[in-house]
């Protein structure tokens, strides 16, 4: 039986993390908001977050169902379909290892929505701009290189080698890097072109996952959506600076 994806259609955004883990695995799966018909589409996810009968209801996308069970959250996704998919380590210490990663990964990426959206999340951008613009540059010259030092870090401490964050081997949270780089770039293009010399190894790790043959593919595809102001990563220019 297909994994069933749900998350909002016509952007990336946090689903993105799931599908490549699934693209690179080549697992069988369906994004449920982009088919039509019947059981598909935007309103079959809000008829399952609305559902007053389903016992695990998820509180928002993106979640997973693997046949009856719902899997909500990025991380816990991951850390659900990783085995599963060649995509985690097969020592299980070290599973939790890579979930801590990908966990960090998302503290980034609530931080990275921030930027556009530091006051309300129920305003539109253009309604705090000036906030916005404060917290990007603090964010460019702070959190940028707090978070992507680490992750530098931990490739050039691997003990298997910097290829991979954890062991010898593609995890998941190696495809999430890559996503983050990708999404960084597109955002605040400006600052990482200055930033990037200063991470060598996971820029590596980004340009090796973008070879691999599913990914090569799945991004070259229309399944890959573009990158749009509707998503986590959206350029503003007003918004980056060099840092």
């Amino acid at each position: 039986m297909a994994y069933e994806l749900y998350y909002w259609d016509g952007i990336q955004g946090r689903g993105e993390f799931v599908r490549l883990a699934l693209e690179e695995a080549g697992a069988d799966y369906v994004d449920v908001t982009r088919l039509s018909g019947r059981g598909r589409g935007t309103g079959a996810m809000i008829d399952i977050m609305e559902s007053e009968s389903e016992p695990h209801i998820p509180f928002a996308p993106p979640f997973l169902k693997d046949g009856d069970l719902i899997i909500p959250h990025v991380a816990n996704i991951l850390f659900y379909v990783g085995p599963k998919l060649g995509l985690a380590p097969e020592e299980e210490g070290l599973r939790h290892v890579v979930n801590g990663m990908q966990l960090t990964v998302t503290d980034f990426v609530a931080e990275v929505h921030d930027t556009h959206h530091p006051i309300d999340m129920s305003l539109y951008y253009e309604d705090q701009k000036p906030e916005a613009k404060a917290r990007s540059a603090a964010f460019i010259r702070e959190r940028i290189p707090k978070f992507l030092g680490y992750f530098e870090r931990v490739l050039r401490q691997n003990p298997k080698g910097p290829n991979h964050l954890v062991g010898d081997a593609l995890t998941y949270v190696d495809l999430s890097l890559f996503q983050v780089i990708e999404g960084l770039t597109y955002a605040f293009p400006k600052a990482m072109v200055n930033r990037k010399a200063e991470y060598p190894a996971l820029l590596a790790l980004h340009d090796a996952v973008a070879k691999r043959p599913n990914i090569a593919r799945y991004l070259a595809s229309p399944r890959r959506l573009a990158f749009n102001e509707e998503g986590i990563f959206r350029h503003y220019p007003e918004l980056d600076s060099a840092g």
